[in-house]
């Protein structure tokens, strides 16, 4: 009588998935008001090489955090955070090193990172698991780093004060809740639809920086109008001009589709 032999699937290598996600931002072209293999967006001091060199340099970074993830996964969620920054830090460094101090990553740095960090905690991870996860080690995120406002506030605090904006650190406390928004009606198809689907609906702050939230909802709109009515590269590389002349770069929702990347890898 011949038995069967379980085979365990392999886990999930979402520090590899993260280093994936990566190019698969940069080399989607045409990308409407961001680095691309056509243009530099809406960017004065960035260009393709620059974005490789900050890959290259911040990708080894990832198994990193997702090692002292691992390690320190005996320890309560509440005391993860401060683990992960001074890592998160020297990935930074690393990156300002290779682009001679341009800020090419760091939104991605810190939604990866902490995808990566919480994927080591967990060992076996769905999306639901990661989110989770992500959400409870950045709980009280957003009310301990924006609602207090300090002598010198930063460009997120006035955004929160003002707009009510939460941005990255808001994202991930709610577990990437506009990400999973989206990845639903995606099913892994085109790049360009989970992009659209999330400039759509992400409150991001990179555009309210550049336009207010004139700019944001012009954003918005344009998005939403593209999905309603379907699109062809020719659309996109007017929307990608149309983004340029009024300097928008929808960053927040480059640094989101990663992340979309990776989740949509992972079981739900």
């Amino acid at each position: 009588m011949t038995g069967s032999i379980a085979i365990n699937p392999r886990p999930v290598d979402v520090a590899a998935l993260a280093e994936d996600a990566l190019w698969q931002e940069l080399e989607l072209t045409p990308k409407p008001g961001l680095v691309d293999r056509l243009n530099n967006g809406a960017h004065r001091d960035m260009d393709h090489a620059l974005f490789v060199r900050s890959i290259q340099a911040i990708s080894p970074w990832f198994r990193r955090f997702a090692e002292l993830g691992e390690s320190h996964a005996h320890l309560p969620v509440n005391q993860q955070l401060r683990l992960i920054r001074p890592m998160g830090i020297a990935c930074e460094q690393a990156m300002y090193r290779a682009t001679n101090g341009v800020n090419t990553h760091k939104g991605g740095i810190f939604a990866l990172g902490l995808l990566c960090f919480a994927a080591g905690r967990l060992g076996e991870v769905s999306q639901a698991s990661l989110c989770h996860e992500v959400s409870a080690i950045c709980d009280g995120l957003v009310a301990r780093e924006l609602a207090v406002r300090g002598s010198q506030a930063t460009a997120g605090e006035r955004q929160f004060h003002q707009f009510g904006l939460t941005g990255a650190r808001g994202e991930a406390e709610s577990g990437f809740a506009t990400v999973r928004r989206v990845l639903p009606g995606w099913n892994r198809r085109s790049l360009h639809t989970l992009l659209l689907s999330l400039m759509a609906v992400n409150p991001d702050s990179n555009l309210v920086s550049r336009g207010g939230l004139n700019g944001l909802h012009y954003v918005q709109g344009y998005a939403q109008q593209l999905l309603d009515r379907g699109w062809d590269k020719q659309d996109l590389i007017k929307m990608d001009q149309a983004l340029i002349a009024r300097n928008l770069s929808p960053g927040g929702s480059a640094d989101l589709l990663s992340v979309g990347w990776v989740l949509s890898a992972v079981t739900p």
